[in-house]
């Protein structure tokens, strides 16, 4: 009977015990489920196939292309920032010049002129055919407006040697106006000579336009005279001195219609002046020295060195710093003079002595050919070819 009753004790412990078991089992299986299924996921995800990628799609280096460099003409216009600039490249033999930047509609406001040795230069020109046949009607200078093609052009450069420059022999004319009027008999009085009909100034503007007479700027005749540049012989400068009334209100809407530059001597001590066109230049007729001296000539052959010095600088100051020529008045010079023009940093002095510049001219006495009332186009013609 005892023996009976410990069997039956063995019995029911290992029944706790199997049930205690198989509890934690469930527990501990549980508790895992959630990290085994996470396994489980990722040993699954590790075996599918890399997704393909499309030909189209784009790595993350093709998104951002590296652009094309920009030209140092694309840069110039890119830093102007302005619809009406215009990238001038230069090109031709020997030449190595950066491109310049100017403004379409004006006159160009700056060609270099650059030196080789042996050469001189021709100028810059619209096509390689027009430089290699040095022909005028395509020569470019300040005298021309500026045209462009998407905002960029090219100019081609042409050279000749310094015997060949020599032998053309070339002269140049330095046209010199002074007052206008609308009476084609003229003025009366002493300074008759010195109006121009207006009617004749027009003739002789649209002769010199259309005949297509090159037109240098100072800064190429500068380089004429010391032998660097060839200017052909159908050239001509027009000045006017005074900046007198009727040449404001008779010649220069006329200087505007025909597009012909002209260089107008200001005495500054009355201003400026107006701008009234792009194709007249303003230089120096002095400031105040257009009255008379001591001795009844010009004050300028009476000035001292110092006070010519002062007055031309003052005269340059007003005319916005230009100093590449200026005019003496009443024509009057000496070597004095010519000295204290130098001092004051100008290049060049037009004389109203008569004559045509030339190779090796005095470029602190230069020549003119003297416009007076009643000349013609014929005139003009006889004058300046």
């Amino acid at each position: 009977m005892a023996a009976t009753r410990r069997s039956n004790a063995r019995r029911q412990r290992k029944r706790r015990v199997i049930g205690i078991s198989a509890a934690l089992t469930g527990v501990l299986l549980v508790a895992a489920a959630g990290g085994w299924f996470a396994v489980d996921a990722m040993q699954r995800a590790s075996m599918l196939p890399e997704p393909a990628v499309s030909a189209g799609t784009p790595t993350p280096e093709a998104d951002t292309p590296t652009p094309e460099p920009l030209t140092p003409a694309e840069q110039l216009i890119a830093d102007a920032n302005d619809p009406n600039a215009c990238a001038v490249s230069f090109t031709g033999d020997a030449i190595d010049i950066a491109p310049e930047l100017e403004t379409q509609g004006k006159p160009y406001a700056s060609l270099p002129i650059p030196a080789r040795e042996g050469m001189v230069f021709a100028g810059w020109y619209d096509t390689a055919e027009d430089a290699a046949a040095l022909a005028i009607p395509g020569r470019l200078n300040g005298a021309d407006a500026v045209t462009c093609d998407g905002q960029q052009r090219t100019v081609h450069a042409a050279w000749m040697n310094a015997a060949d420059n020599a032998a053309a022999k070339t002269r140049i004319p330095i046209l010199m106006y002074h007052q206008f009027t609308t009476k084609p008999e003229g003025e009366s009085g002493w300074l008759r000579g010195n109006y121009a009909y207006v009617g004749d100034w027009e003739s002789h503007l649209k002769y010199i336009s259309e005949q297509q007479f090159y037109l240098p700027t100072w800064p190429e005749l500068s380089a004429f005279i010391d032998g660097e540049l060839f200017l052909p012989d159908h050239s001509v400068i027009i000045t006017d001195d005074d900046a007198d009334p009727s040449w404001l209100e008779l010649a220069v809407p006329l200087v505007e219609k025909y597009r012909v530059m002209t260089t107008s001597f200001v005495i500054t001590i009355n201003g400026a002046g107006p701008e009234l066109t792009p194709y007249v230049l303003k230089r120096s007729h002095t400031h105040d020295m257009h009255s008379a001296g001591a001795d009844g000539r010009g004050r300028i052959v009476n000035w001292t060195h110092d006070e010519i010095v002062t007055d031309l600088e003052t005269s340059a100051s007003v005319l916005g710093g230009t100093k590449e020529v200026i005019a003496y008045p009443f024509g009057h010079y000496n070597d004095a003079a010519k000295q204290a023009v130098a001092d004051a940093g100008f290049e060049m002095a037009r004389t109203i002595e008569p004559g045509y510049v030339s190779i090796g001219s005095d470029k602190l006495a230069l020549p003119v050919v003297r416009v007076n009332y009643g000349m013609t186009v014929d005139d003009i013609k006889k004058s300046i070819g």
